[in-house]
């Protein structure tokens, strides 16, 4: 990881190195800075909500006793338990993505060779989803998707909204069941319906994980 490199400065382009006063005036607190951002130093009270993480273990168990073995994903911080898990676990196959559409392609292989595999994605990538999910509606093979969401509850970037709002419409267009979730407690009982409904039903469905649940950011 990069450090900081703030306050290491440049003189005659060699390092200045502080003299003992200047370490022990550094030393002291400074106390709040004009030139933080104020969200640096407060977070929104949206984001503020401490989000418990307990539900992601359980939803990774609940995931792998229906013998989910592979795990389909492009990094997303909303993810991040469970890509970890999927990771460090022998049992299954943890695939980095380079777009959404490829995990789209994998579900499909996954399901010939006989196996189940799901998709971790974030709302922002569903749109590069949506031709590709015409394999899985010509097809019928069944299909499960994890999507985080943005765009939605608490949501500090404006550029999140147009495909955060679009994200349920238009897989419902492509013939794909959401089941949207708000609260820890719902997480897996929701989620075994969707693994009921994609692998003995044979049916497309997304699990929408809300930024209730996820909690919001201001980025």
């Amino acid at each position: 990881m990069v450090g900081d490199r703030q306050g290491l400065g440049r003189q005659g382009g060699l390092s200045h190195i502080p003299c003992p006063d200047e370490r022990a005036h550094a030393s002291e607190d400074p106390g709040p800075r004009d030139d933080v951002p104020r969200y640096k130093m407060k977070m929104d009270a949206a984001t503020e909500t401490q989000t418990r993480t307990g539900w992601q273990h359980d939803l990774y168990d609940l995931l792998r006793r229906h013998d989910i073995t592979q795990f389909a994903y492009v990094p997303d911080a909303g993810h991040s338990i469970l890509i970890d898990r999927s990771i460090a676990d022998p049992g299954v196959h943890s695939i980095p993505l380079t777009t959404e559409e490829e995990g789209v392609a994998l579900i499909a292989g996954a399901d010939l060779g006989g196996a189940r595999a799901v998709l971790l994605m974030q709302s922002s990538g569903v749109g590069n989803c949506i031709n590709m999910l015409s394999l899985i509606k010509g097809a019928r093979f069944p299909f499960l998707t994890l999507v985080s969401m943005r765009g939605d509850f608490g949501e500090g970037n404006p550029w999140q909204f147009p495909m955060g709002q679009a994200t349920q419409p238009v897989l419902e267009a492509m013939g794909v069941i959401c089941v949207r979730i708000e609260q820890p407690q719902d997480v897996i009982s929701a989620a075994s319906a969707a693994l009921t409904m994609a692998f003995k039903s044979g049916q497309a469905v997304a699990v929408l994980l809300s930024q209730r649940l996820i909690g919001a950011k201001p980025f």
